[in-house]
Order: C-alpha cells, then structure tokens, then sequence
C-alpha cells in the first residue's frame, strides 16, 4: 500500500494496471491482481498533480509544478520517455486523445496542445475568467477530451464548463 496520501488512482485496464500519483512526487504503478505497486516513479522534483492515459497506446504522461514538469512514461514498466517541455505553471490537468493530441491546463489559466508521439507544442492559450471573475480565477482544474476525440472540455476556477473545438476552413 500506500503510505503517502494517494491524491488519485486512474485504472487503465488488468494490463496495464492502475498508476496513481502522490503528493511525495512520485507516480506508482500498480499491479492489480498482486494488489501491490509494481514500480515508483521519482523523476518530479514537485508533487504529481495530474495523470492522462493514452486511449490506444501503452503510455501515460504525469505533471506537477516546477521545470519540466510533464513527462511521459512507457508501461508496464514505467520506463521515462521524454519531457514535454515549455509548460512552465504548476500542471492540474492532463488529457490526451487516440490521435495523439495532448493537453496541459494549469492554476495560472494557461493551456498549452501538444504532439504526444514528439513532445512538440503546437499551440498555447490563456483560459479567459468569465466576466466578474477575478484575475486568479483563471485556473484550469480539469479536462478530458469527448467521446469523439476532437473536442475538449476543461472545468475551471471561475465555475465554468468550456468546450474547445479544432477550427477547419480558417486562415
């Protein structure tokens, strides 16, 4: 078991098992059917705040606060991957589709897309509070992509739902 306070467990299928992050900076991976942790993973330097499961591929990427603080990981044994490096706010929430499309959403409203296969951003934004929010309210707290992987809905500090949807036909 655990003997930090476990913040999350995420369960990814018998396979793959089930990772949870830690308040101590560390990511465990579990082994369901043994009911113990297969491997801890200590590469953050702050406290694990988010956890994002690739649909199709054997991975997930984990993001804290500090410098390069999202880095993806090979299962099932943990094995580190790359940083994804540019996201410089303490990271709440992660979410990535089948078509690779990652996502980083932090306390301080930034946003950032990425490609999961290279690390690459390709885009970065700023969560807007809604009107009569204050400034600080602009923090993302979660997300996660629809059913059909192309739109993403976040939830944030200034009580709001927002729908993010690919522009086609624009230049």
């Amino acid at each position: 078991g655990s003997m930090d306070s476990t913040v999350r467990c995420v369960f990814a299928s018998a396979v793959l098992g089930c990772p949870s992050w830690l308040r101590s900076r560390s990511c465990r991976l579990w082994d369901l059917a043994a009911g113990k942790a297969r491997v801890t993973l200590t590469h953050h330097k702050k406290s694990v705040r988010a956890l994002a499961i690739h649909p199709t591929e054997y991975s997930f990427a984990s993001g804290s606060a500090g410098g390069n603080n999202i880095k993806k990981w090979k299962c099932p044994d943990g094995n580190f991957v790359f940083n994804f490096s540019g996201h410089n706010a303490i990271i709440n929430t992660l979410s990535v589709n089948a078509e690779g499309v990652f996502f980083s959403g932090a306390d301080n409203g930034s946003l950032s897309f990425w490609d999961y296969n290279t690390g690459t951003p390709f885009q970065t934004m700023e969560d807007l509070p809604q009107p009569g929010s204050l400034e600080a309210e602009a923090g993302v707290f979660c997300s996660t992509f629809d059913m059909t992987g192309t739109r993403l809905i976040t939830g944030g500090a200034d009580k709001t739902i927002k729908i993010y949807a690919e522009q086609t036909g624009t230049s």
